[in-house]
């Protein structure tokens, strides 16, 4: 290949793809030249003028950048089948993605995490595939031990697992307690890692002084929890990278984008963490991400590089992330360098997407009975949502708008059943579904704004059992029924009627096409917001994230409401 390499530049061979009139971003000097690109063997060969050509395509002056590399994701809170979402992600520029799988390892074990990476796989055609996948052993299965999941992976399996070639690199690591604490365990699973020269990532929100030193001294390097400026700063400074969120119902992209300035950008990455369907065809991807930076007042000459090699570079992606001779020919066509609308998505110098469209076959669904009928729950009535008090203060959670973060707050109520009609609460249930044991959590949600019914979900990070928020203890319990019967979904049931859009893989993903799963999750989201669901929140993206003990301050889980500050299960109603 090298011979070729160097005759195709020196004009002595023809390339098999010549780029024409490009506007070339160089992601190390944060200029721009214009020029040809040449192509061979999957590999930009050079850049100049005056190559010979088995293939040109004409760039018509747009500009030339590397493909996006989103540094942090969950493939699955897109809803989406691996196949599915590379159709929608594809045409808007995303090249690669470091992917934490634990939303469906916690459902479904290591067997969730080989059907990701086989699904993708089937997208290879004549030896390239559009999409490339770095898989990241889930590090918290379960979050916490204060919450039952389909599956659990200790220290001792987290060493066997890490070192196949399956995985990557270690997942977020979302116990930041028992890493401050040094936890036996979780530092098994972190040297496992870090042995193989495999890198960890983080999850550490508000951690800072002392506890962050400790956090990073671990060994883990990215943080994408980070909630200020300050707190990326302080960051970047311990040597971590932070990661720019732009997800659907989290982001901190305004807040970090105020950290960033000329001597640090190369320290800070774009990810979207969790995006679902609708989003992701209507928004787009890291193209979306790279907009909004700009618009918050990034240069585009710092944001690009979040996007490329900065996400290469601190994941040793070698030969991704910038056009450069012997680089990856990955390489993505934008009309401006404001609006960044993505026209033509090249993979190994391969045209495999183009006007917003995929140009790869992702139809076919591999769908193992690994990840199918997986919800599995006691039977329920009305009686299994009651509340009934003595008469005082109950704990409430209230989520603060576009978070998923939320505060403890004290509400007062009379002895006797609880009825939170016609008022500000709802209630919160989180039931357990992956080994039909019962636990039911009960607790209350201040300011969400529903009323008249109930909606649920069978997404509920981390562990993924159904979360069901209402006012109606009969639709809360009608709810729970329909998600069963659908084998995981999303539910709405209100005085108008009953909807349910069935998640039929691991009761986290749905089998049908990228157009129906945006279709109908807007439906029956649309019929969620008619419940009264307060502006600045998510109907059910802020909802799934409630049930996760590893978020500030207060949760839910199937075994009852979690204090991250007392790091305990506490009572509803207090003593």
């Amino acid at each position: 290949m090298t011979k070729r390499l160097i005759d195709c530049a020196m004009g002595r061979a023809k390339c098999d793809l010549v780029i024409k009139n490009v506007r070339i971003f160089n992601v190390f000097t944060g200029k721009t030249e214009r020029g040809d690109v040449a192509v061979a063997e999957g590999r930009i060969v050079a850049i100049g003028s005056n190559f010979r050509a088995k293939r040109v395509y004409f760039g018509k002056g747009r500009f030339l950048l590397p493909s996006f590399l989103d540094s942090h994701i969950h493939i699955e809170s897109s809803m989406l089948t691996p196949e599915a979402w590379a159709t929608l992600a594809v045409p808007h520029g995303t090249g690669a993605v470091v992917a934490d799988p634990h939303e469906i390892v916690n459902v479904c074990g290591i067997e969730g995490a080989e059907y990701i990476k086989r699904a993708f796989a089937r997208l290879e055609k004549d030896g390239i595939c559009p999409l490339d996948v770095y898989l990241q052993l889930p590090s918290c299965v379960p979050a916490t031990p204060f919450e039952t999941s389909g599956a659990q992976i200790d220290g001792k399996e987290s060493e066997r697992e890490i070192s196949r070639d399956l995985f990557f690199g270690l997942g977020e690591m979302m116990n930041f307690p028992a890493v401050l604490s040094a936890d036996p365990d979780v530092i098994r699973k972190i040297d496992s890692a870090t042995a193989l020269s495999k890198p960890v990532d983080g999850h550490a929100p508000a951690l800072s002084g002392n506890a962050l030193c400790a956090y990073a001294a671990a060994g883990i390097k990215t943080d994408h929890e980070s909630l200020t400026a300050e707190e990326c700063l302080e960051k970047v400074s311990r040597g971590m990278y932070v990661q720019v969120r732009c997800g659907s119902s989290a982001n901190n992209l305004e807040d970090a984008a105020r950290a960033v300035d000329g001597y640090n950008f190369r320290r800070f990455l774009l990810c979207s963490d969790d995006k679902n369907a609708k989003d992701l065809a209507c928004r787009g991807h890291l193209d979306d991400a790279l907009r909004r930076l700009v618009k918050a007042g990034v240069p585009a000459k710092y944001a690009i590089p979040m996007a490329t090699v900065n996400v290469a570079e601190c994941y040793h992606l070698e030969g991704l992330g910038a056009i450069a001779p012997r680089y990856i020919a990955d390489m993505v066509l934008v009309d401006n360098l404001k609006d960044f609308h993505v026209s033509a998505v090249f993979k190994h110098g391969v045209l495999v997407a183009e006007n917003g469209r995929a140009l790869f076959d992702g139809s076919f669904r591999y769908l193992p009975v690994s990840v199918r009928s997986t919800v599995r729950i006691q039977p329920v009535t009305a009686e299994n949502f009651r509340i009934v008090t003595h008469g005082g203060r109950l704990r409430a959670m209230q989520i603060a708008p576009h978070s998923i973060y939320t505060k403890e707050v004290f509400v007062t109520a009379p002895a006797g059943e609880l009825d939170v009609k016609h008022t500000d609460l709802c209630k919160i249930a989180v039931v357990e579904r992956h080994r039909a044991t019962g636990n039911i959590g009960l607790g209350l949600v201040k300011g969400y704004g529903l009323h008249g019914g109930a909606m649920g979900i069978s997404v509920a990070h981390d562990s993924h059992n159904l979360v069901i928020l209402g006012d109606d203890d009969g639709a809360m319990a009608r709810v729970c029924t329909l998600l069963e019967r659908a084998g995981g979904g999303m539910a709405v049931v209100s005085e108008e009627g009953e909807d349910v859009f069935p998640l039929d893989v691991a009761g986290l993903m749905s089998s049908a096409d990228a157009e129906e799963v945006v279709r109908r999750t807007g439906e029956i989201q649309a019929r969620a917001r008619n419940l009264g669901i307060s502006e600045g929140y998510e109907t059910f993206m802020t909802a799934v994230f409630l049930s996760l003990p590893v978020i500030p301050e207060l949760k839910i889980t199937d075994r009852g409401l979690f204090s991250l500050s007392e790091y305990k299960i506490v009572p509803l109603e207090e003593a």
